[in-house]
């Protein structure tokens, strides 16, 4: 497997613009065939694509007890991008992204992002929350772990929501924390489908990455 590209923050970036889900998916296999990779383009480029339904319905696969994940390019080990679905209620624990930088852009319907301070090493105790905001269709959110913890959640009891997430370098565990006493926890993730199709994996697996 190739070694990852390294991501930096902001440097003169071209300015790149998707029109569809497979000219994104084309623009993302050029970018990161660099050997540096500017967040700030990687950011504005999902920003700049226009949720198409019709484009990402065939990775679309629901779950009425909890959210998927769902691969949809391994980007030549550079990066995953994956939709995730959530149905009404459905949310991820807090968890970390194992030194990784996480995109999350919003395909359809609106998801709560709480942002959370890491737990003292102890980890003893009420882990304190930093910020929340509601990322709404189009909205493309960044994150990495010197940020901070995570938690997404769809709160609306009426509507599902999808999001279109890249990850880079891939990764295929996380840990979780409990957020009355900051313990963490190792947990594996799983795919609930790769390239529109479903998987085999254990249905009683938690998927608590995002």
């Amino acid at each position: 497997m190739e070694q990852p590209a390294r991501m930096e923050q902001p440097v003169q970036t071209e300015t790149w613009k998707a029109r569809s889900l497979e000219e994104l998916v084309r623009i993302l296999h050029r970018i990161f065939a660099e050997d540096k990779v500017s967040v700030e383009e990687v950011q504005a480029l999902m920003e700049s694509y226009e949720s198409n339904p019709e484009e990402w319905l065939q990775y679309a696969k629901f779950d009425q007890y909890r959210y998927t994940r769902n691969l949809v390019d391994n980007g030549n080990g550079k990066f995953n991008l994956m939709i995730l679905c959530w149905g009404e209620g459905h949310g991820s624990s807090i968890h970390d992204h194992t030194d990784s930088h996480c995109f999350m852009k919003i395909l359809q319907g609106n998801l709560k992002e709480t942002l959370f301070e890491w737990p003292e090493k102890k980890g003893n105790g009420e882990m304190t929350k930093k910020s929340e905001r509601v990322l709404r269709e189009n909205q493309c959110a960044y994150i990495n772990d010197s940020i901070g913890l995570h938690r997404v959640e769809n709160i609306s009891h009426t509507e599902s929501a999808v999001s279109l997430h890249l990850y880079s370098p891939p990764f295929d565990s996380c840990n979780t924390f409990d957020q009355r006493t900051g313990h963490k926890h190792k947990v594996k993730m799983t795919f609930y489908s790769q390239f529109g199709e479903r998987t085999l994996c254990a249905t009683a697996v938690p998927q608590e990455n995002n």
